[in-house]
């Protein structure tokens, strides 16, 4: 495959000092400032210009796979999964008459009228708003503040993406898909699985590894989870259906709900529930009680967060 084009550089907002989470913030091809939201979607084998030059990018390098030239077009291939709060579709982009394509996945935050937000407050708490009104309106659940935490979500999966795939790229301890640009509640993925077949790598739950695996797999989770402590976070909503294994190695995934170990007040319960759940699969699945302690492991990983 071809390196693919250099893109135009990002407009820049001057002036203006942003907070970690606020939210993007489009002003190509004319569009007012603010959250765009995504489009409706498609049919299968519905195609449309590429929206790359419309939304904020992972990144840089950018990965060699990814097409970034803007006369790609996008077609949408079915749905990958469905979810409570989105659905991942499969888009093929590729430029039309060459050999440059690639598989991306479309995760689609559905709209406000859609979406569960029933565990949003707990793991909202830490997280801050630039203005009061949103903040009451989204404490309040109204129709402008469930929008507005849909917005939050993209944006906290999106960033933390980023800065996760930057740890692994440097580190090698950790593992998820690149993040390959937000547009209003719509974020592109990298796809993991099989590109000749469009069939998604499996979820740890769908394995049975053998022996040697498990305990590998257990060592790269342990890994990864020592990383996002590191890193001041848990994963918030942990188990074996978010951990992909691509490749013989287990993958991050599903990160709108990251949780800030110091700031939000239950970080540390909602990171020993996930190491819980984890080790639970693990044993079941035959790994040693003793080498898969939740009670030791999460003693760890509060430490490595600096608070043990």
């Amino acid at each position: 495959m071809r390196d693919h084009d250099s893109p135009a550089p990002e407009r820049r907002n001057r002036g203006r000092r942003r907070f970690d989470d606020d939210e993007p913030r489009f002003t190509t091809r004319g569009r007012r400032a603010g959250p765009q939201p995504a489009d409706t979607d498609p049919l299968p084998g519905a195609q449309t210009w590429s929206t790359w030059d419309d939304a904020v990018h992972g990144p840089q390098p950018y990965p060699a796979w990814l097409v970034t030239e803007l006369a790609a077009k996008d077609t949408d291939l079915g749905v990958l999964k469905t979810g409570k709060e989105a659905d991942v579709h499969l888009v093929r982009r590729a430029v039309p008459d060459t050999d440059r394509s690639c598989l991306l996945a479309a995760k689609r935050y559905r709209d406000a009228d859609h979406r569960l937000f029933h565990r949003d407050a707990g793991y909202l708490e830490g997280r801050r708003v630039r203005r009061s009104r949103e903040m009451r309106a989204m404490t309040r659940r109204t129709a402008f503040g469930r929008q507005m935490i849909a917005g939050q979500w993209a944006a906290a999966e999106f960033a933390m993406l980023g800065r996760l795939w930057e740890i692994g790229a440097r580190y090698g301890t950790i593992r998820v898909p690149y993040p390959v640009q937000l547009r209003g509640t719509e974020l592109m993925l990298e796809f993991l699985g099989d590109c000749d077949e469009g069939q998604a790598a499996p979820r740890l739950a769908q394995l049975r590894p053998a022996e040697a695996d498990l305990c590998d797999l257990w060592e790269q989770l342990v890994e990864a989870l020592v990383a996002l402590a590191r890193a001041g976070h848990a994963h918030g909503d942990l188990s074996p259906y978010n951990l992909l294994v691509h490749q013989g190695r287990l993958v991050l995934i599903d990160l709108p709900q990251v949780v800030d170990l110091v700031a939000n007040p239950q970080g540390p319960e909602y990171l020993a529930r996930d190491v819980r759940v984890v080790a639970t699969w693990f044993v079941a699945r035959g790994l040693p009680a003793e080498q898969a302690d939740p009670l030791a492991l999460t003693e760890r990983l509060l430490r490595e967060a600096g608070l043990g």
